[in-house]
């Protein structure tokens, strides 16, 4: 009898694969331990502008920050507002779309109104909104981000709960007595956990660009906040409003272009 090869034997002997895992590890080192090897960049200093040297590996900026400080710090920052995001959006997104995508009639109805109206929100405005009334700090505007991307992971996961509910091993299910939430959670949730998990990423990416936004736009986070670095970019607010407005419309392009891609290998 053949022996069946597991996930792992084939994920080492993917290229593509690997060079992301290497590259997402390296982020994570980045992240978490070079801030305790390297100190937080603060104020200003009379270094501007300097080249690459031994001191400043990638040289400094135009107020004296060393830029190879600036990326580990920011690589944290990063880090912790993108898992917390994916996290609760996670936490909302995924049961709700075990449960529209489950259901039939108007219970569907109304879930699918609900994520509809989330999903049509000005979602940049509001945070800027609701992040300048409760403070912010990286937890909040973590939080805030987390909120604002469930719609998109829940409408992933409700279709692909429609495709799996029509297969006959969940008919089996059914007709075995099986709880509804046994059959969502451990029936239909782990095949559906490929298509979960890409846009899981994907509200990673999306929570990083917006939180670099939100920075960009002197809603200063945690870690990045600089004292008087504010005061120096409020004059550049008209095109910071340009550039975070691009940034988001190629950033919703390659979205839903890598999801019609993998529709279509489906």
């Amino acid at each position: 009898m053949k022996e069946r090869k597991g996930f792992l034997y084939y994920f080492v002997r993917n290229r593509n694969g690997m060079i992301g895992m290497i590259g997402v590890l390296l982020i994570l080192l980045i992240g978490l331990v070079g801030p305790m090897l390297i100190a937080k960049p603060d104020g200003y200093t009379q270094d501007i502008l300097q080249a690459p040297s031994a001191l400043h590996w990638l040289g400094t900026d135009n107020i004296g920050l060393d830029i190879f400080a600036e990326l580990v710090w920011g690589a944290r920052t990063s880090l912790y507002v993108s898992v917390m995001a994916m996290l609760i959006a996670g936490v909302i997104g995924i049961p709700v779309g075990l449960l529209c995508g489950y259901n039939t009639g108007w219970l569907r109805e109304v879930i699918d109104g609900f994520i509809d109206i989330f999903m049509t929100l000005p979602m940049l405005p509001l945070m800027i909104i609701i992040a300048a009334v409760m403070g912010t700090s990286i937890t909040n505007v973590a939080i805030i981000l987390g909120i604002f991307s469930w719609p998109q992971l829940a409408r992933v996961t409700k279709n692909s709960t429609m495709k799996i509910r029509e297969m006959q091993y969940i008919e089996a299910c059914t007709c075995l007595g099986l709880s509804k939430p046994r059959i969502l959670f451990k029936h239909i949730l782990i095949n559906a956990t490929g298509p979960v998990f890409v846009n899981m990423t994907l509200v990673m990416a999306s929570a990083v660009l917006t939180e670099a936004s939100l920075s960009f736009l002197d809603l200063e986070l945690g870690d990045h906040a600089q004292a008087g670095v504010g005061a120096e970019r409020r004059d550049q607010l008209p095109q910071s409003l340009v550039v975070v407005a691009a940034a988001q419309l190629v950033h919703r392009r390659v979205c839903g272009l890598l999801q019609f891609a993998g529709n279509g290998h489906q």
